[in-house]
């Protein structure tokens, strides 16, 4: 029976060479006898490889290694055959034949488990031209060309024609505060990089080398730059620096290039090659990849997938981006443009459940027709995200910022943001930057086959994970004085307001404010006493500490990063501390009755608006005792304002006042 059956499978492979197959996969059934060893990865793993792995405690095993050599040997020797690409994730190894009798002696070799045909003849027409987008629909046109001069003049960038892009996700506020992808390592997997060694977006990142690996696994060859354009447009908009004109998601991040993708034709040996640009962009240490391919169907319907198999784990590619997650890389895959089609649903591996499939929107966050609709074949919501790929601006070939609608556009922009979200807090593993970006989603809480979670803001991204990271490291009380310690991230124009409530209090007051400092992010710790005084027997101080994220602009930046309650009941000093404004509400004057049983050289009397921009801050000295003196309010809008009173040491007290 033995026998037969290899005569059957024989005869099978014959015939499909007959049916001008000559490019194979051969699935290796393990990698024994292997010379490389998990106790000396450095033999196989990049440093920068490593160091992810032990960042993010991620254990080495068999499928880190190397497929075996002399496996390897035996099946380039069986015949005339030429090795194509090989992948130690799924343990296979491409090949490319026409000769029968080798692929009936690579059958008979023990470590095999069997062979697939993945592939006819590949195409010998080599006057295909740059930027033939098969099956991606991509549509670049010249309109609405006008560049947009409406942003903010504090921003760190002047983005031109890409403003409106940036604003619709809130990336200037990660841009603002230092995080522009440097030292951070992304992989494009696409069908070419046509010329994006001379045209005008890339002109930072050749200049400072930030292209740090590149190959071609359909020519097996190192460059790159020659064929399809897609890749190099979807690359523009991560790494797209024209001042004024327009700027990507991550112009500073260093980027590997992988050609996977036969732009002319259509067979799942492009998935193997896709699986096999991932394994590379692990072992060169990516933290993340983004690819704009996608599989559904094929040129010979007998590969075709079926929706059904949009599963997120049958697929070659969904294999492979499975480990690509396990290795601890984030995935950033387009949905597809199926969405006016018969297929409509998306491709494989957007089906990936750790990844982040990207629908397309416009500037108006308006989902547009193409993109492909969710959920996955086992129900999940699909897409996780959507950003804008309807009328995007992209480079093309001849050297002009353009637009062009695709799902292609709108997965590289939403991982150039993935990349300085993650750069900003690289405590955390991929699944937690790829949740707080889910979460950040404008339709978070009610998603739906078309936007998925929504249009990610980065701002609330980084609250979300902000609130994850800092918080109260220790708190003492010392004889009264409360020593609180936090760790936090900040820059200059963030602060630290320092709250208290005794536990015969209502409401919070401010102790202290400590402003940000710096211009990146970057790790703080901070410190504070505060001597609790009062009037009457207390049990217990409740401290909070919140965070003014963007004291630049308006809007609810203010972030709770923790809270801490300790016992005071040996705290009741006797120090009578009084402020009253009267009148309160007033139209038109107001005085202030300050009484503290010791004097006070610095007195400071500040008035705020709800959002934090002091109005005015006068500087008053004090006798012990009560002391009047006049509140500046004629100048006040109509509105609700916070006074503080404070001297050199502390906040004494902080009230709210209503001009009428």
């Amino acid at each position: 029976m033995k026998q037969f059956l290899l005569f059957l499978l024989s005869f099978l492979v014959i015939k499909n060479a007959e049916a001008q197959y000559t490019r194979y996969i051969i699935q290796l059934k393990n990698k024994a006898t292997n010379p490389y060893s998990l106790s000396n990865p450095s033999a196989f793993l990049s440093q920068n490889s490593l160091d992810r792995r032990t960042t993010y405690n991620i254990n080495l095993d068999s499928t880190d290694l190397p497929i075996t050599p002399r496996y390897i040997d035996s099946i380039r020797l069986s015949g005339n055959v030429i090795i194509l690409n090989k992948s130690k994730w799924l343990n296979q190894v491409a090949i490319k034949t026409t000769d029968a009798t080798a692929i009936n002696k690579i059958l008979t070799l023990p470590f095999v488990a069997n062979i697939s045909t993945v592939a006819a003849k590949p195409s010998n027409n080599n006057s295909i031209k740059p930027n033939i987008e098969k099956d991606l629909k991509e549509i670049i046109s010249q309109e609405n060309m006008v560049q947009q001069k409406n942003q903010s003049v504090s921003n760190f960038y002047d983005y031109g024609l890409t403003t409106n892009e940036a604003k619709l996700h809130n990336v200037q506020f990660l841009h603002n505060i230092g995080m522009r992808g440097q030292n951070m390592l992304l992989a494009i997997i696409d069908a070419g990089f046509y010329r994006y060694t001379s045209l005008s977006s890339f002109d930072s990142m050749n200049l400072n080398n930030r292209v740090k690996d590149s190959w071609d696994f359909v020519s097996n060859h190192a460059s790159v730059v020659e064929d399809d354009s897609h890749g190099m447009s979807c690359l523009s908009t991560i790494v797209g620096n024209i001042p004024g004109n327009f700027i990507g998601n991550a112009p500073e991040t260093n980027v590997l290039l992988y050609r996977s993708e036969e732009a002319a034709t259509e067979y799942p040996i492009e998935e193997f090659n896709w699986v096999c640009a991932a394994e590379r962009a692990d072992s060169a240490g990516a933290t993340i990849i983004t690819t704009s391919l996608g599989y559904s169907t094929f040129d010979d319907a007998t590969f075709n997938y079926t929706y059904s198999q949009m599963n997120g784990r049958t697929t070659i590619a969904a294999k492979g981006g499975v480990f690509a997650h396990r290795k601890g890389m984030l995935l950033f895959t387009a949905m597809g443009n199926e969405g006016g089609s018969s297929w409509k649903y998306l491709s494989t591996p957007a089906d990936i459940d750790s990844t982040i499939s990207v629908g397309a929107v416009n500037v108006q966050g308006i989902v547009s027709s193409f993109s492909s609709y969710g959920p996955s074949a086992d129900g999940r919501v699909k897409p996780e995200a959507s950003a804008v790929g309807w009328n995007a601006y992209v480079q093309s070939s001849n050297n002009t910022i353009m637009q062009g609608n695709g799902t292609s556009y709108a997965c590289p922009k939403m991982a150039g943001m993935g990349v300085v979200l993650w750069q900003a807090f690289p405590e955390f593993k991929n699944y937690t930057i790829r949740e707080a970006i889910i979460k950040s989603g404008s339709n978070y809480f009610n998603p739906n086959d078309r936007i998925g979670y929504g249009i990610p803001d980065m701002k609330k991204a980084f609250t979300i994970l902000l609130q994850q990271y800092a918080n109260i490291t220790n708190a003492t009380n010392n004889n009264c004085n409360i020593n609180i310690q936090w760790k936090s991230k900040d820059v200059a124009i963030m602060k630290y307001i320092i709250e208290r409530k005794l536990s015969n209090e209502t409401y919070y007051t401010t102790i202290k404010e400590i402003q940000g400092n710096g211009n990146i992010l970057s790790n703080k710790n901070y410190s504070i006493i505060d001597t609790v005084t009062t009037t009457t027997p207390i049990a217990h101080a409740t401290y909070r500490i919140q965070q003014i994220i963007d004291t630049a602009t308006a809007g609810n930046n203010l972030v709770t990063i923790d809270s801490i309650t300790l016992s005071v009941d040996n705290c009741n000093i006797i120090l009578n501390e009084k402020f009253t404004i009267s009148p309160n509400p007033t139209k038109n004057s107001a005085n202030l009755k300050i009484e503290t049983p010791y004097p006070i050289d610095n007195l400071w009397i500040r008035i705020a608006d709800l959002k934090g921009s002091i109005l005015s801050n006068q500087k008053y000295s004090k006798n012990a005792g009560i002391s009047v003196c006049k509140l500046p309010v004629e100048f006040l809008a109509k509105g609700m304002y916070v006074v503080t009173i404070y001297n050199d040491i502390k906040i004494i007290a902080t009230q709210k006042l209503i001009k009428q």
